[in-house]
């Protein structure tokens, strides 16, 4: 007897249909998986039996055959073993065919008999409602996640007799639902503030435009003057998420199985650090069956680089062709996989290998070759596309003592969201969001100068020998600079103020 059952896999971050054909036939005992099936798909036969048979069903000692459409794309994970033991007892006359197909189905089986989570149930969730299905079997741990999205019946599910019995209309499971209101207001802002950052203003300024405008930055200062701190704190600024933008970040650390128990949706704005010993794979995203690295785990939210130059030159070079796309693309010989990479970078190195070089009152031990050797491990091109770069010195005894607190970041944030709210309205009809996505057509139409700033334009390029990306990122810091002021047009002091934000451009 044959059954289909559907279920559904993900490449990427987007996830397509597939349909479990299962058939039974007479012959000596076999279970066979076709379809591009990997080890892992493969072994499921072996879980899938136990758990039919633990679960109070007869396992049938025929010729069974399973084949995952379509045959053309490889399967991979744990996933496809509930629908396949659905398909097996579909095929039994346990489970009714017409009952079946009203489902998707998704889930890993125990050797017990218990669902266990698997990645990719939010993008399954997303695929079905617009394929037009009603109803969709998740494990019961990935039901918040999936309930994420409106219009679809998301059932959780602990045990493969459970599922059974529901599909059956014998022991019904209320549908999860989903209070989008109550999820975002449970993740306040961070308890790390910017008041809590005594002195370095001038840090706070570039920082605030940074967040205002999507730029990447970068912060060279020595030890201890708080370029760390300072990242860290970053996030609290910049505007919340919208719910578009938490979808596809947690589509992300949903098929990177980074989702915490229970976990919905991700609200804050994540925030990643990786450890200068990280591979490319581990950076850009990679392995046999292509995965998400940190760039991606940064969508939508901040990639931080400590100590940039110790970082392996092949890693930061591959950096580049993400912080212009806002994509990055992993090829393999069996398949290509995009994966989204919209972060912003903030970065920090000392200004030169012993961290002291001029610092007011520590000696530098660096001989000049030694300080450009150790600058050159950055590239011209990966610093033309850090738009704002920024000194960060030793704080003043006086600032340390101060009774008084900085700013807070809420404050901080209100401005960064009023600018944003220009850029949004600015590019309403644009496929970009923020003043650092500019592309040169941007520049022309929304970024007029007037005589007195092209001069001083001209002078810095001259003084400065800026490359034409380093040139355009000045305007655009100058527009960002304006868009905080709530002011239409670029004046000379915006571009004033957006030179000083290209300190590794000047001669050591």
């Amino acid at each position: 007897m044959l059954s289909r059952v559907l279920t559904s896999a993900v490449v990427g971050i987007d996830a397509y249909l597939m349909e479990v054909e299962v058939d039974i036939s007479q012959g000596l005992p076999a279970f066979t998986t076709v379809g591009l099936a990997e080890v892992s798909v493969r072994e499921s036969r072996e879980r899938v039996k136990a758990a039919i048979h633990n679960s109070g069903y007869r396992f049938p000692d025929d010729r069974i055959t399973v084949n995952l459409a379509p045959a053309n794309i490889k399967k991979e994970g744990t996933g496809f073993d509930l629908p396949i033991a659905m398909g097996i007892l579909t095929a039994t006359g346990i489970l009714p065919q017409d009952a079946v197909r009203r489902f998707l189905v998704i889930g890993e089986l125990s050797l017990d008999g218990r669902v266990k989570p698997v990645n990719g149930s939010l993008p399954m969730a997303i695929e079905a409602k617009r394929l037009g299905y009603s109803s969709i079997l998740v494990p019961y741990d990935n039901r918040r996640e999936a309930a994420v999205v409106e219009g679809i019946s998301v059932v959780g599910v602990k045990t493969l007799a459970g599922a059974v019995a529901h599909v059956r209309g014998e022991n019904l499971i209320e549908p999860e639902s989903f209070a989008l209101s109550r999820v975002f207001n449970e993740n306040p802002l961070s308890e790390s503030d910017f008041s809590e950052v005594a002195g370095q203003q001038h840090v706070k300024r570039a920082m605030e435009i940074a967040a205002a405008g999507g730029h990447n930055l970068i912060m060279i200062g020595p030890p201890g003057s708080g370029k760390t701190m300072m990242a860290r704190r970053f996030s609290g600024i910049v505007p919340a998420m919208s719910f578009e933008e938490s979808i596809e970040t947690t589509k992300i650390f949903s098929v990177a199985g980074l989702l915490e128990k229970d976990q919905a949706l991700i609200t804050q704005r994540p925030f990643r650090s990786p450890h200068h010993t990280i591979s490319d794979a581990g950076m850009i995203g990679g392995g046999n069956i292509p995965r998400p690295g940190e760039i991606s785990l940064a969508h939508n939210g901040v990639l931080f680089l400590d100590e940039l130059p110790e970082f392996k030159k092949p890693v930061l070079e591959a950096l580049r062709q993400p912080l212009e796309d806002r994509r990055v693309t992993i090829s393999r010989a069996a398949t290509s996989i995009p994966y989204p990479s919209g972060f912003m970078l903030i970065a920090a190195l000392n200004p030169c290998p012993c961290g002291y070089y001029t610092h007011p009152t520590q000696a530098c031990r660096c001989s000049f070759q030694q300080i450009q050797k150790y600058r050159n491990r950055l590239s011209g091109p990966l610093l033309d596309r850090i738009d704002i770069h920024v000194d960060v010195s030793p704080v003043a005894y006086r600032d340390l003592r101060g009774a008084s607190d900085g700013e807070s970041s809420a404050s901080i944030r209100k401005r960064v969201t009023a600018a944003r709210m220009w850029q949004t309205q600015r590019f309403a009809a644009e496929t970009i969001k923020t003043n650092a996505q500019m592309k040169n057509r941007h520049l022309k139409k929304f970024c007029p100068v007037d005589p007195a700033s092209a001069r001083l334009l001209e002078a810095a390029v001259d003084k400065l020998n800026l490359s034409a990306r380093a040139y355009h990122r000045v305007i655009k810091i100058a527009r960002t600079i304006a868009d905080l002021e709530g002011n239409e047009h670029i004046r000379p002091d915006h571009i004033a103020e957006a030179v000083q934000y290209r300190t590794l451009d000047r001669k050591v």
